[in-house]
This record gives C-alpha cells, structure tokens and sequence, in this order.
C-alpha cells in the first residue's frame, strides 16, 4: 500500500513523456487579434486543424484526429445546449474550457489505466462590443492558460500552441513585441506566419536562441511551398450571428504574398 502513491506518480510520469513525445512533431498554431476581429493560423499536409465551435467561438489543436474529433464534437454539444436552453449569449469560451473541456482532459490523463487525450487546444473567442478578445490553451493534463485578464495583468491579445513548451514561450515573446490590434488582415497574417515560423524551428531544435529574420524567412519559403496553408477568421465586420469565416488558401497565399 506504502508504494501505490509512487506508482501512481511513476504512471502519469511516464505518461506525460508519452505524450510529448507523440505531439513533437506537430505544426504550430497562431492566434492573433486584428482591426476586424481575431485571425487564426497553421500549416498542415493531411488534416484540418482549425474549426467553428459556436457564433463567435474558434478551435484549434494539434495531436491525434480521433481525440481532436472527440473533443470537438463535445465542445460543439456543449455550445449548441448552452445556447439552446439559455441563450446564444451564455455561450463563452470560458465556460466551455473551465466546465467542460478542461474536467474531461484532467479525467483522461489521470485515469492511468485508460487512454489520454493525445492533444492540445487552442480556443479563440471574439468579444462582444468593446469587451476583448479571448483566448485559452488547453493542454493534454486539463491545465488552463488564458492570456490575462486577472488581478495584476493585462490582457494579451494573442494565443499560441506549440509542440513544446519552449516554442510556445518563443512564439508568445515575438508576438508581445509585434502583434498590433489595428493591424490588417493581411499584416496580422504575416505576423502569424512568422510566429508559425518561430515555432516550427524552435519545436524542431530545443537548443535553438531566437530565430533571425533571415531563418524565419527561409523557413517559411520551404515550408509553405510544400504544405497547406490553412487559416480561419472570426470577423466583426460580417454583420451576422455567426463570425467564423474559414479562407481558401487560394485567399491565404495571396495575402501573404501581398497581392
């Protein structure tokens, strides 16, 4: 019986090298404010990453696509009662990672015996009149990172995912220093691709210092020329209910790109 709490710390241990180990190789996600709403943005080859949620509410991840399917499904479920029985406007980012999707990643990655969540998660929620834009990352163990709001810090407007935990402190350093919110599209585009881009070579070599714009840029030449560029907006400016607009990458390119 003495041993059974260091076999439970021993499981999860290894279960938490486990999963870092199966999301290393994921692609980077930005999130970002802009003068119209908030922009979201990855690079992948095979699979969506980017989804609708509810009228003003985004999700992102990378990991497994059944756990990513799973946890989707439950959080469109969730929204979709949540609005139905309330209203539309009870519906927050908030309540769908502190009462829903947070409980069910902290279950799953506790209960040893079981199969975790292999994935991590990125909501975005557009605000409401001069309310700001939230944004949380939700990571395989159920912790919850927002970006502020509480007693002695700002809100930021920005939210990344990253595979490690290093590229995602670089990715939040570069867009501290160059994230606008009066930006374009097209300029919050191109911030968000270079975070991407930050990230990519940070999660690929551990020991890297902070990319120069030279290796940045480089990266972003190979990269997007052999993947698919994939990229959503929840937009004020649509004038309906529902912001989220997914853009073709036809639409992505060509603002990257500048024409």
């Amino acid at each position: 019986m003495i041993e059974e709490p260091y076999r439970w710390m021993e499981a999860i241990a290894n279960r938490r090298e486990y999963i870092e180990h199966q999301l290393a190789g994921g692609s980077p996600i930005a999130a970002l404010s802009y003068a119209d709403g908030i922009v979201l943005f990855t690079v992948g080859r095979e699979r969506q990453k980017i989804f609708e949620i509810y009228d003003r509410i985004a999700m992102a991840a990378i990991g497994h696509p059944g756990d990513i399917e799973r946890l989707r499904m439950a959080a469109i479920e969730l929204a979709g009662t949540e609005g139905f029985t309330r209203s539309a406007d009870d519906v927050s980012l908030r309540r769908l990672a502190t009462y829903s999707l947070s409980p069910a990643l902290k279950a799953a990655f506790e209960q040893i015996y079981g199969a975790p969540f292999l994935t991590r998660l990125l909501l975005a929620e557009l605000g409401r009149g001069t309310a700001p834009n939230l944004f949380a990352r939700l990571d395989y163990d159920g912790s919850l990172h927002t970006n502020g709001g509480s007693i002695g810090r700002t809100f930021e407007d920005f939210g990344v995912l990253a595979p490690t935990a290093h590229a995602t402190a670089r990715m939040e350093e570069y867009l501290k220093e160059h994230q606008d919110t009066s930006a374009s599209l097209e300029a919050a585009l191109r911030t968000a691709a270079e975070a991407w881009a930050i990230g990519r070579l940070v999660s690929v070599d551990a020991e890297r210092a902070a990319p120069t714009a030279e290796q940045i840029a480089e990266c972003r030449r190979e990269q997007f020329s052999a993947a698919a560029l994939e990229a959503a907006v929840l937009d004020r400016k649509i004038g309906a209910r529902i912001a989220y607009r997914s853009l073709p990458e036809k639409e992505v390119r060509e603002l990257l790109e500048g024409r």
